[in-house]
């Protein structure tokens, strides 16, 4: 419940000041923290000098109890623009040792007596690196949840080291000895990722996520020794702890470099009537911008047609159809219209005459249903005014 009440409470801050989700495409990097909850750890000794450890269990006689604790991360990664994305990850994670207890070995204990430990201190610290991918759920194509929020999942593999620091316990009782437990151990290790991402109006790119992951490694194998009173030395040998299971709750950012800045919204003003002659269309194939020969002898007859009339002003607006997303047709529009006005100045026509507009799909010469590849409406308009 903890966790998914952190979900919600991140979710509803951050929606009100959010624009339209964004697939990402390209390098991206980001970051995020959050609170880390360990499930308890269940031990067993190991090694040729473990006979004093004889008796203990996984998971049923011996445990060590953590607190709660936090985690952070970093990566780099870089989305394919259809909803895909793969990652590199480096992670921290941290929790304070709570209680250790439940031996039952020689030793520890008399026949049949389980020890209680206090005193108990230390740390556990676990980083690693993954190697993740995600898919974006582009819930907006498909016109729910048009606005704010895209969830994604994932799942990674990929190297988690264990990190004991200084862990001991003693045995509540006069004379009592000290279980120690200090060391690392790196294991193969996996997780499990759901995640909310909402894009942050004011700069164009950046991304505020909320997740929730799972991690967890195969049995790592940690160095342990009992100690009596005076510091002498009983045993030593491995303590091998149960698989490590880690829930985590984070806020984080994400932010992508090649990202298309937000499209303005064009103001409504009143179209004059427009004489034939002195409109020009310019058609693009399919997700291209580059000029087609056809299109070339069209914005040469318009850069002619400026030398026989009077013209103070020459509009260039760029048209996709509805094949992709909106943020990505409003860049296409964009980069379209720019083309053909370097035609015009090349072929001779003032630069500071020319103004340039994308509509993206939002003016269509033919109304279609979303994802239609329209070639009409694949265009670039040259206005001679």
């Amino acid at each position: 419940m903890k966790f998914k009440a952190l979900l919600l409470l991140s979710a509803v801050v951050v929606v009100p000041s959010f624009v339209q989700a964004q697939t990402v495409q390209g390098l991206y990097i980001g970051g995020a923290a959050g609170y880390n909850h360990a499930v308890r750890r269940g031990t067993e000794a190991r090694g040729a000098n473990a006979y004093y450890f004889d008796g203990i269990r996984t998971g049923r006689d011996a445990t060590v109890r953590l607190e709660e604790g936090y985690v952070g991360l970093l990566n780099v990664g870089y989305g394919f623009g259809n909803g895909i994305r793969m990652e590199l990850e480096g992670n921290f994670r941290q929790n304070g040792v709570g209680k250790i207890g439940g031996f039952s070995g020689r030793g520890l204990s008399g026949a049949g007596v389980t020890p209680a430990f206090g005193n108990t201190q230390g740390e556990q610290r676990q980083y690693g690196g993954m190697v993740n991918g995600y898919y974006d759920l582009d819930l907006a194509r498909f016109g729910v949840l048009g606005y704010a929020l895209t969830p994604y999942v994932g799942a990674g593999v990929g190297y988690l080291v264990t990190d004991y620091d200084k862990v001991r316990a003693t045995r509540g009782v006069p004379g009592g000895n000290t279980v120690q437990i200090d060391g690392t151990s790196g294991r193969f290790a996996y997780q499990g990722i759901a995640g909310i991402s909402a894009p942050i109006e004011a700069v164009p790119g950046l991304s505020m996520l909320a997740e929730y992951r799972y991690m967890g490694s195969l049995k790592p194998d940690i160095d342990g020794r009992v100690t009596n009173p005076s510091g002498g030395v009983v045993s030593t040998g491995k303590f091998r702890f149960s698989e490590q299971n880690n829930h985590s709750a984070l806020i984080g950012l994400r932010y992508a470099f090649n990202a298309a800045p937000p499209p303005v919204a064009p103001v409504p003003v009143a179209v004059p009537q427009r004489e034939a002659a002195r409109t020009y269309l310019v058609f693009f194939d399919w997700d291209r911008s580059d000029l087609t020969d056809r299109a070339r002898q069209i914005i040469a007859e318009a850069a002619q047609a400026t030398t026989r009339m009077q013209v103070t002003r020459i509009e260039v607006a760029g048209h996709t159809d509805k094949s992709g997303t909106p943020r990505y047709n409003q860049g296409l529009s964009v980069r379209r219209a720019q083309n053909v006005a370097a035609e015009l100045v090349r072929l001779g026509v003032p630069r500071e005459s020319i103004t340039t507009q994308g509509y993206g799909e939002s003016r269509p010469l033919v109304q279609t249903a979303d994802g239609v590849r329209e070639p009409q409406n694949r265009r670039v308009e040259i206005i001679l005014r």
